[in-house]
């Protein structure tokens, strides 16, 4: 069974054809990461604009790439929510186009179940039940997953998603956009013990809060460095902008204990899941996914506590339409067809 999936969430314009849910045939990603990165995050309006120029040569791309035509496809799968309400008004209808004309079944995939599966994709598959945990720059959530479509929300972010902290603290040091990669890469060259940033635990449940790590850092950074505009009255120029400058060997310090902060909550959080659920399975997925400090770390947990750890390939953490087929695959061998007057959603729990 071949499944084209689609995904026009966010700023990724994704389009990917599976077998059975398990193969990846091809699987083409158009970035926008060169439009976004001048403002500092991601501009909807740009995005949506940009899915509109790509959506038919990526999908053209993937099904050249898998050598099939689009009457050989048995359905079409395509994320409606959440997301980007513009961009995923673009996915959906060139989705429901297809459909319409090709009388193929149309399947509406949520984009966090898509994650979930994104790590059926890749051997060795995980067994049901397992812990999910999806960590992004929109999502920071963790799942219970009985079975397909039987998923029970346990804990989320009260505040600010993982990724979106990553992003913002970025942006803050004045490392650029997107944050994750760059704090990752600046994380292995400084001391994750050398500022004690807090960690939110909240021992009373499963949630999440990354806002007063974020806070935490603006604070530290305003406490060891100087005004830009302060070391312009000295040289006797003005900037426009004010703005904190640092010493640059303390950015590999701040990039290590933020990052340290944010992954010991992740895996301590997960932990507390597996003894209180009994469950002996953890899917980790999203962008975030994709840190090298949260992967060992979650892994070494894996082997101490004899806990299944399962974690994409890094191609398959950040935003795809692989995932999206994947999942799409099982909700057509279960007859959730879409209709054609299916509408996109900005705001889609899964559970």
């Amino acid at each position: 069974m071949l499944i084209l999936g689609i995904d026009t969430s966010c700023d990724d314009t994704s389009a990917s054809v599976v077998e059975d849910g398990r193969k990846i045939w091809s699987n083409s990603i158009s970035n926008q990461t060169e439009i976004h990165k001048k403002y500092g995050g991601i501009v909807p309006e740009l995005a949506s604009r940009r899915h509109i120029e790509m959506i038919l040569p990526v999908v053209h791309e993937a099904l050249q790439t898998a050598g099939i035509q689009l009457e050989e496809l048995d359905g079409i799968a395509v994320c409606n929510g959440p997301g980007l309400i513009g961009s995923l008004l673009v996915g959906c209808s060139f989705a429901k186009a297809i459909c319409y004309a090709k009388t193929k079944p149309l399947i509406a995939v949520n984009h966090l179940e898509g994650h979930i599966f994104s790590s059926f994709l890749e051997e060795p598959t995980p067994e049901f039940p397992f812990l999910a945990l999806i960590v992004s720059g929109g999502h920071t959530s963790l799942y219970t997953v009985e079975a397909f479509s039987n998923y029970k929300e346990i804990g989320r972010t009260r505040d600010d998603a993982a990724g979106e902290a990553y992003d913002k603290v970025s942006k803050l040091l004045g490392l650029g956009y997107p944050g994750g990669p760059v704090i990752d890469r600046l994380a292995k060259e400084g001391n994750p013990k050398s500022i004690d940033f807090p960690r939110a635990y909240l021992p009373e449940s499963f949630d999440f809060s990354f806002s007063g790590l974020k806070t935490a850092v603006l604070h530290y950074v305003k406490r060891h460095s100087v005004i830009r505009d302060q070391l312009s009255e000295k040289s006797g120029y003005r900037s426009e902008n004010s703005s904190f400058i640092l010493h640059p060997s303390s950015l590999p310090d701040i990039a290590a204990s933020f990052q340290a902060s944010v992954v010991d909550v992740l895996v301590r959080k997960t932990e507390w899941a597996i003894k209180k659920k009994w469950i002996r399975r953890v899917v980790l997925s999203g962008g975030v996914a994709a840190n090298s400090e949260l992967r060992k770390r979650m892994k070494a947990m894996g082997e101490e506590r004899g806990v299944e750890i399962y974690i994409p390939p890094l191609s398959l953490c950040t935003d795809n339409a692989a995932m999206i087929a994947a999942a799409g695959h099982h909700h057509l061998m279960a007859g959730n067809i879409a209709g054609l007057d299916l509408n996109p959603q900005a705001y889609l729990p899964l559970a």
